[in-house]
C-alpha cells in the first residue's frame, strides 16, 4: 500500500488516521488485529474519524484506491466481524454523543460510539431507556449494536436491536448520504422515483421483495418466525414481513436490514432509537439451583410460561471460576451448595404483592414439579452482583490452563424456547461422540444458550475438529428450524453456512442485497456472504519451537507467560468508561483509544512471544508503545474476569527490555528512590532546600524526566524509625492487651512520617504493642519501573526477615497499600522455589491496616467509646492495589465506626498518579485526565469541613495537586477521632 495516499488523507482528516508509518502507527495496528474472536489479521491502517464529513472522505478514499473498510465500534464482535486487510475505522473514540432526546414520542438520536449503558445514565433524568442490553453493555455501542442486530439479557420483553431501531443516517458505499426510516405507500413511490443510488437500492430491493418465488423461499428458508433471535444472513425476513409485500402491519423501513448487516452495507454515521418508559422498581431474582443442565432446561419450560422478563442460565463450569476470582468469588453470595446448573429467573412488578404471589407462583410449580433444590429470592442490590457473575461467563472461561480453550463457535445457535432441551440433548450427544467438553449458559428464555466446547485451535486436529463441530451442529439448528446466528452475527466464522441453512435461493438473494448496496466490495468484505474459509486467520498459533524463555517472575500457575497473555478473551471488559465504575482501565478511560486498553497491551506482547521463545520476543519498540500508558493499577488483576495481570505482564517487559539495551537513568533513579531517600535523610533541610529552590529543583526534575507542574515529595525532619525508637523507649513498662507488627515502608518512612506516628500512637492508645521488625523496603518503586531483579532481591530478604510472624498469632500490617500488598502479590512470584511456600504463608499474614483495624472492631477489641460522638462528614478514595487484592469497604466500615461518623467512598477508578506516572512530565496530562474523570470533581463538590480519606501516599498527592485539598490517611482520621 502507497503510505502517500495515507499522508495525503491525514492532512484532510479532521480525526485521525494510522498505517505503517511509525512504531507508534504499527502498534496502533496491532492493537487493532484482533477483535473478541479467535482471529487475527493485520489491517493497513487505523482511522478515528470525528464527523460524518470524515466517513465521507475515507469511503470517497476506498472508492478511489478500492481499499476495504472495517467500521468497529467496541471490537467484542465474536465472529471477527471487525477483523481484516482493510482500513478499520473506529468511531468510538470521537463520534460518541447523545444528540437529542424526545421524551413525548420517546427516542433519542445518537451517535454509533455511544455505549449503551452510557446512553441509559444520559437518558435517566428523563425517565426514559433504551432496551436491548448485551452482557458487553458497559462498553457495547449502539453502532455495534445495529451491526450485529444486539439482543441480551432482556431480549424476551424489551426485544432486539432492529426491534428499537426508528431510523440509520448512512453513508452509502458510493459516499452518498441516505437516511432509512419508516416510509409509507407515498413516500416509497418518492423512494422509488429518486434519480440516485438511494433511488437504485430502493427500486432494486421493491423488485427482489416483490417477488413470489423470493417471498416463498423466504418463508421457507429462514428460521421460525416464533424465534425473535434470528441474524442468519440479512433480514429479508424482516422486510418481506412488511406493508407493501402483504407481510403485516409494519412499516416498510430499510433500517431493519441495516441491522444484522455488520457494517457490510453501508456506514451509519447515526441512529434513531426507540425508547420506553423506566422498567418497574420492584424486582425479584428467583435463583433456581438444580442438580444438572437438563433439569434446568425443564425449570425454564416452566419460567417462559410465567411473567419473567429474563431467564438465564449460567452451568458449574462458570460458577467454579467464581470461585477464587478477585472480584466475583462475592458474586457467589447466593450460591448454595455445588449446583451443575443455576437458573436465574427475573421478574419486574408495580408492586410488592404483586412481586410475592408471581414469584411464590413460580417456585410453587418448580416444586410441584419436583425440580431444584434451592430457589433464593435475591433483592434491590443483591441483584446486580448476580447478573455481574452471569455476563462475564465469556471472560472467566479463559481461566481453564493449557492450549485447549472454550472457542466461540456454536455460542449463538438459537432454536424455539419450547426446543431448547432437545435441541441442547441433540448437542450435547454430538460433543460426545467427539470426546468434546463445554460451557454453557445465558439466554435459555430466548431459546439461545451460549456452548462453549473446548477445543485446541493451536494443533491442526482441533482444526478439523473447529470445522466438522459447526457443521453437525448447523444440521441440528435447521432441524429445528433455528438461526445459526442469535444476536452474535455470521461475521467470517458462520458464513460459510448460510447457503446450507437459508437454502441456495436465499442466498443468492443474501449475494444480490450486497451486489447492490456495495458493488465494489469495500464495506467489510468477507463478511456475511463470500467469506474466506472459516478455519483461517486463527490468532492461535502452534508455539514456537525450542527452549522457552526464562522470566524473572515465576508464571508457571498461569502456564508461562505467553498463557497469561493468551487469557484475554477480547471481551473488551477494559473499555468501560468511568459511568461503569471500577479502576480498569484508567488510561482508556481517559483517553478512549483502544490502543491504551488491558487488551491491546496483552494483544500486542501476545503477537510477539507467539512468534519468538528467547528474550529477542521482547526487544520490540511497539510493545513498549503498547505499554507506556499503563498504570499498574492491578485493576485487570481483579476486573478482568481472565485475571490478565498487565501489571506483571509490564514490569517483565521492562525487565527483559532493559537486560537488552540498559535501563534508563530516569527509571532507576525513580526506581532507587528508597536508597536515595536514605541518603538525603541525613540531611533532610538541605535536601527540600535543593527541591524546592527553582535551580536545583528544575535540575533535579528534568534528571527524573518529572513535570514541572509537580513537586519532589519533601522529607521529613526524621525518619519515622528513629522516631519509632524514642517512643518505644518511653512505653516500656506499659501493659497491652494486643501486638501487632508494622511493615515501615519507604513512604511513611522518610514522608510521610506524620501518617506512621499517628497510626502508632492510635493503636497504642488501643492497648496494642506495635512493633517495627527488621526489614528492607518493599520493592514498590522497582516494580513500577520493571527493575524485577532487584524488587526479587528484596522479596527474598523481606521473606526469609519477616517469616517468624507466620509462627505466632499476630499480624503484619502496613499503611502504604501498594508496599504491604507486594507480599500478597508479587513476592509469591518473585522469590525462589524453596522460599514460595514461605511467602504465601506471610501472605496471609498480612493486612492493610483498615482491615486489622475493622477485625478488631468486629470483635469487640476496640469499643465505640474510645472515640468522640461529634458528627463529622468523610469521603474516601480508595487506592488502586486495595480495590483490586483487597476491599475499600474496610475504609468505609473503620471511619463509620465513631458514632455519628458519616463515611461514604468516592465511586472513582484510579486517581491518575499510580506510583510515579502521574509524576513523569510526559504522562503528566493523561494523569489530571483521569483525575478529572469522577476524583477531582467529588472532591471539589464537598465542604471544607467533610474530611477527604485516601490511604495511598500518591492518591494524597494527587487529590492536593488536583483541588488543593489536604487528604488524610484513615489512620489520621481514627487518631483524630480519640477521645
Amino acid at each position: 500500500m502507497n503510505k502517500n495516499i495515507f499522508r495525503d488523507v491525514r492532512k484532510q482528516l479532521e480525526g485521525d488516521i494510522y498505517f505503517e508509518d511509525n512504531v507508534a502507527d504499527r502498534t496502533v495496528l496491532m492493537a487493532y488485529a484482533t477483535d473478541a474472536s479467535v482471529y487475527q489479521e493485520h489491517p493497513l491502517g487505523v482511522a478515528l474519524p470525528k464527523s460524518r464529513e470524515d466517513i465521507r472522505l475515507l469511503v470517497k478514499l476506498a472508492q478511489t484506491h478500492h481499499i476495504p473498510l472495517i467500521p468497529r465500534t467496541a471490537g467484542t464482535s465474536l465472529a471477527g466481524q471487525v477483523v481484516g486487510n482493510g482500513l478499520v475505522v473506529d468511531v468510538s473514540r470521537y463520534m460518541n454523543k447523545m444528540l437529542e432526546v424526545n421524551t413525548e414520542e420517546k427516542w433519542v438520536r445518537v451517535q454509533p460510539g455511544l455505549e449503551r449503558d452510557v446512553l441509559n445514565e444520559l437518558l435517566l433524568p428523563y425517565g426514559l431507556f433504551f432496551g436491548p442490553e448485551t452482557s458487553t453493555s458497559n462498553r457495547a455501542m449502539i453502532g455495534g449494536m445495529i451491526g450485529n442486530n444486539s439482543c441480551g439479557l432482556h431480549s424476551m420483553v424489551w426485544g432486539t436491536t432492529r426491534d428499537n431501531l426508528l431510523s440509520v443516517d448512512v453513508v452509502l458505499s458510493n459516499g452518498e448520504e441516505a437516511v432509512f426510516a419508516d416510509v409509507d405507500e407515498n413516500t416509497l413511490q418518492e423512494k422509488l422515483a429518486l434519480d440516485n443510488f438511494e433511488g437504485s437500492i430502493y427500486r432494486s430491493m421493491h423488485a427482489m421483495l416483490s417477488d413470489k418465488d423470493n417471498q416463498q423461499a423466504i418463508e421457507e428458508g429462514y428460521p421460525a418466525r416464533s424465534l425473535r433471535r434470528r441474524n442468519t444472513g440479512y433480514a429479508l425476513d424482516a422486510l418481506v414481513h412488511t406493508t407493501p409485500y402483504g407481510g403485516g402491519l409494519a412499516p416498510y423501513n430499510l433500517s431493519r436490514l441495516i441491522a444484522g448487516s455488520e457494517g457490510t452495507l453501508a456506514f451509519i454515521t447515526e441512529a434513531k432509537l426507540k425508547l420506553m418508559d423506566l422498567p418497574p422498581k420492584v424486582n425479584g431474582l428467583v435463583c433456581v439451583h438444580c442438580s444438572s443442565l437438563k433439569e434446568s432446561l425443564q425449570v425454564n419450560l416452566i419460567a417462559i410460561r410465567h411473567p419473567v422478563t429474563a431467564s438465564e442460565l449460567v452451568d458449574d463450569v462458570i460458577m467454579g471460576f467464581t470461585k477464587d476470582h478477585p472480584e466475583h468469588q462475592q458474586n457467589r453470595f447466593f450460591v448454595a451448595g455445588d449446583p451443575a446448573a443455576i437458573l436465574m429467573v427475573e421478574f419486574m412488578c408495580n408492586s410488592e404483592e404483586e412481586l410475592k404471589a408471581q414469584t411464590d407462583a413460580f417456585i410453587d410449580e418448580v416444586k410441584a414439579n419436583d425440580l431444584g433444590y434451592a430457589y433464593p429470592l435475591l433483592r434491590g442490590a443483591d441483584i446486580n452482583p448476580a447478573w455481574n457473575l452471569r455476563k462475564s461467563g465469556l471472560g472467566l472461561l479463559r481461566n481453564i490452563k493449557g492450549d485447549a480453550q472454550p472457542v466461540n463457535l456454536i455460542e449463538d445457535c438459537a432454536v424455539d424456547p419450547a426446543y431448547l432441551p432437545d435441541y441442547i440433548a441433540d448437542v450435547q450427544e454430538v460433543l460426545r461422540a467427539m470426546n468434546l467438553q463445554a460451557s454453557y449458559y445465558a439466554h435459555a428464555g430466548a431459546g439461545e444458550l451460549h456452548v462453549e466446547p473446548i477445543i485446541n485451535l493451536k494443533s491442526d486436529e482441533g482444526r478439523i475438529i473447529f470445522r466438522s463441530l459447526l457443521a453437525k451442529t448447523a444440521a441440528i439448528v435447521k432441524k429445528y428450524k433455528g438461526s445459526l446466528s442469535g444476536e452474535h452475527g455470521d461475521g467470517r466464522l458462520r458464513g460459510e453456512f448460510i447457503p446450507f441453512m437459508l437454502g441456495e435461493h436465499c442466498y443468492r438473494l443474501c449475494k444480490a442485497v450486497k451486489q447492490l448496496y456495495d458493488p465494489a466490495n469495500l464495506l467489510n468484505p468477507g463478511k456475511i456472504v463470500d467469506t474466506p474459509p472459516m478455519d483461517q486467520s486463527f490468532r492461535y498459533k502452534e508455539p514456537a519451537k525450542g527452549p522457552k524463555v526464562k522470566t524473572h517472575f515465576d508464571f508457571s500457575e498461569e502456564g508461562g507467560i505467553l498463557s497469561l497473555a493468551e487469557k484475554c478473551s477480547g471481551s473488551g471488559d477494559c473499555r468501560k468508561t468511568h459511568f461503569a465504575g471500577g479502576t480498569m482501565c484508567p488510561s482508556y478511560m481517559a483517553t478512549r483509544f483502544e490502543k491504551d486498553t488491558t487488551r491491546a497491551r496483552a494483544n500486542v506482547l501476545r503477537q510477539f512471544l507467539a512468534q519468538d521463545n528467547t528474550a529477542k520476543a521482547f526487544d520490540h519498540d511497539e510493545i513498549h508503545q503498547a505499554m507506556d500508558l499503563c498504570l499498574s493499577c492491578k485493576g485487570c488483576k481483579s476486573e478482568c474476569p481472565s485475571s490478565v495481570d498487565v501489571s506483571k505482564l509490564k514490569a517483565e517487559f521492562l525487565q527483559q527490555y532493559y537486560d537488552q539495551h540498559g535501563i534508563p537513568l530516569k527509571a532507576r533513579m525513580i526506581a532507587e528512590f528508597p536508597a536515595l531517600t536514605k541518603l538525603a535523610a541525613a540531611t533532610p533541610r538541605l535536601f527540600n532546600f535543593a527541591i524546592h529552590n527553582k535551580l536545583t529543583g528544575s535540575i533535579l526534575k528534568r534528571m527524573m524526566n518529572m513535570a514541572p507542574e509537580r513537586e519532589i515529595p519533601a522529607l521529613h525532619a526524621f525518619t519515622l524509625k528513629a522516631w519509632y525508637h524514642r517512643f518505644r523507649r518511653a512505653q516500656q513498662g506499659v501493659p497491652f492487651t494486643g501486638k501487632v507488627y508494622l511493615f515501615c515502608d519507604e513512604f511513611t518512612n522518610y514522608n510521610d512520617v506524620t501518617i506512621g506516628m499517628r497510626c502508632i500512637e492510635l493503636l497504642t492508645a488501643l492497648g496494642y504493642e506495635v512493633v517495627i521488625p527488621e526489614h528492607r523496603e518493599s520493592g514498590r518503586t522497582h516494580l513500577s519501573k520493571g527493575l524485577v531483579k532487584r524488587a526479587k532481591s528484596i522479596a527474598r530478604r523481606n521473606v526469609e526477615q519477616l517469616s517468624f510472624i507466620t509462627e505466632g498469632p499476630y499480624f503484619l500490617i502496613g499503611l502504604e497499600p501498594s508496599a504491604i500488598l507486594t507480599f500478597r502479590d508479587e513476592y509469591i512470584d518473585l522469590v525462589p522455589p524453596e522460599l514460595k511456600q514461605q511467602a504465601k504463608a506471610l501472605a496471609g499474614k498480612v493486612m492493610l491496616f483498615e482491615e486489622f483495624m475493622a477485625a478488631e472492631m468486629d470483635s469487640g477489641r476496640i469499643p465505640k467509646e474510645r472515640f468522640r460522638k461529634a458528627q463529622q462528614k468523610i469521603i474516601i478514595h480508595g487506592h488502586c492495589h486495595q480495590k483490586a487484592l483487597s476491599s475499600v469497604n474496610f475504609i468505609k466500615k473503620i471511619l463509620s465506626f465513631p458514632e455519628n461518623y458519616e463515611a461514604s467512598v468516592i465511586a472513582s477508578g484510579c486517581c491518575g498518579m499510580a506510583g510515579s506516572f502521574g509524576f513523569d512530565r510526559e504522562h503528566y496530562a493523561t494523569s489530571m485526565q483521569i483525575g478529572e474523570l469522577v476524583l477531582f470533581p467529588a472532591v471539589r463538590k464537598e465542604r471544607e469541613e467533610v474530611i477527604v480519606a485516601a490511604p495511598g501516599t500518591s492518591c494524597r498527592h494527587q487529590i492536593k495537586d488536583g483541588t488543593g485539598r489536604v487528604a488524610l490517611h484513615p489512620a489520621e482520621v481514627l487518631w483524630e477521632a480519640l477521645v
